[in-house]
């Protein structure tokens, strides 16, 4: 026999299923519902709060609870896509309700602001907060050398195409890395050099060779959950990195957009290791907050910020100041840092299901890498077998993965390199997904 509050929870998802309840509406108030089941209001709260606990509604102080996005699945199993290759954050467990509120606060807020231009730079107060935001990630900044931007890719690209004060014209960049960096180089026709990213970071010695002999403006790298191989540098290869970058003149761009995702306490950004300049911040709230709102943050040394306003004004004059407003208002009231403890308890756990899976069903001829955070992980394949073969032989199966082979520059390109990301899968359907992996490629492997 269910107990009162398991059956106001059922009768809530009957609402769900029959309509009455869709996602984003208001669900009635805990009075009303204790007065419609003649019960107390503590039990109200405690069944509102296990649908909480389960990621099926959310709560807005001083507005009630509403309803998140539910997943419509087909009846038929068979036919449920898992989908390991979309790799943007988990919507099911975005602030969609409290960042509404920010912009609705931000229309009032800023609304002189919206009828001039802004600055180019971003919002004085904006800045402010930032330069407040990222002392929790161990950035001290302050506010004059942090440029807000459409996201952290609009700061790469205007960065890949300046002179820096070293006078130098190559690009060192990690190999394999994420698509967009791989564009603004390719598209420039800029001379890029690789250094390989495997499974237990990269070669500090090699690096060191490439930062003496070879003419590099700067090294560009993902300091934690590395896209596509889900790699985070110890604290110990951060602080060679920059001893590396200090003794050769050469500038680091680390893009730390993942950042807020790392749950090592002691866990320090190349940054910390030289606030001067040298290491040039980028980071984005794109896979943590809203990926529409196109908002991110750079850090840049004074040497650069008159070229780099230059050039971010003939870019798009400036950021939106609404999105500009809303962030700021979502960042002072706290709730983004609350967004943020939650979200690095369903990554971790995401990781640690996907991890276990890969040792349990891969084929010990395959290598894997990542998989701490659940967001990116990789998967080599023999020689023998192409991502492609494989990502359209799982299609089949139901199961999306990514072929890695255009997050390498031309000439250091591997076809047999898949990517991983768990950020959209139901934690129950990581292991299964990938024990559909593992059986396809038993299978290839046993064909050749």
């Amino acid at each position: 026999m269910k107990t009162k509050y398991e059956e106001i929870i059922n009768e809530i998802h009957v609402r769900i299923s029959d309509g009455r309840l869709k996602p984003g509406d208001k669900l009635p108030s805990i009075r009303s519902l204790a007065e419609t089941f003649e019960c107390s209001i503590n039990t109200i709260v405690k069944a509102y709060t296990e649908m909480e606990k389960e990621h099926k509604i959310y709560s807005v102080p001083k507005s009630g609870f509403f309803l998140v996005g539910i997943r419509q699945f087909s009846n038929n199993s068979a036919q449920e896509m898992i989908d390991f290759s979309s790799a943007g954050p988990d919507k099911w467990n975005m602030p969609y309700r409290d960042y509404q509120h920010c912009m609705n606060q931000a229309i009032e807020l800023f609304k002189e602001e919206m009828f001039q231009y802004s600055e180019p730079l971003g919002l004085s107060s904006l800045r402010y907060e930032l330069s407040k935001q990222l002392q929790d990630l161990q950035v001290f900044a302050p506010p004059e050398r942090i440029c807000v931007v459409s996201g952290s890719q609009q700061a790469l690209d205007i960065l890949v195409s300046l002179p820096f004060p070293n006078g130098k014209k190559e690009i060192c960049v990690e190999q394999p890395t994420h698509f967009s960096f791989i564009d603004s180089i390719s598209s420039r026709g800029l001379n890029a050099i690789g250094i390989e990213m495997t499974k237990d970071g990269i070669d500090l010695t090699y690096l060191e060779k490439l930062f003496k002999e070879r003419s590099i403006k700067f090294f560009y790298t993902v300091s934690r959950f590395q896209n596509p191989t889900g790699y985070s540098y110890t604290n110990k290869e951060k602080k060679k990195i920059v001893e590396l970058a200090q003794k050769y003149d050469v500038y680091i761009i680390e893009d730390d957009y993942m950042g807020d995702l790392d749950t090592r306490k002691k866990a320090d950004p190349m940054f910390a290791y030289d606030p001067s300049g040298r290491v040039i911040y980028t980071k984005s709230f794109s896979k943590v907050l809203l990926p529409g709102l196109r908002l991110g943050a750079a850090v840049l040394p004074d040497l650069l910020l008159e070229s780099f306003f230059r050039a971010k004004f003939a870019s798009d004059v400036h950021t939106p100041v609404l999105t500009q407003g809303a962030l700021e208002i979502y960042l002072q009231s706290g709730m983004y840092k609350a967004h943020i403890e939650g979200l690095r308890k369903i990554y971790k756990k995401k990781g640690r299901i996907l991890k276990q899976a890969l040792h349990a069903y891969l084929p010990k001829q395959v290598v894997f890498t990542g998989a701490e955070s659940g967001f990116y992980s990789t998967i080599q394949l023999p020689l023998q077998i192409k991502a492609a073969l494989l990502v359209h032989s799982l299609k089949k199966k139901n199961v999306l993965v990514q072929d890695a082979t255009g997050m390498y520059l031309p000439v250091y390109k591997k076809e047999n390199v898949i990517r991983l990301s768990v950020s959209q899968v139901e934690d129950k359907k990581i292991e299964k997904g990938i024990r559909v992996i593992g059986k396809e490629l038993n299978s290839l492997l046993r064909k050749d």
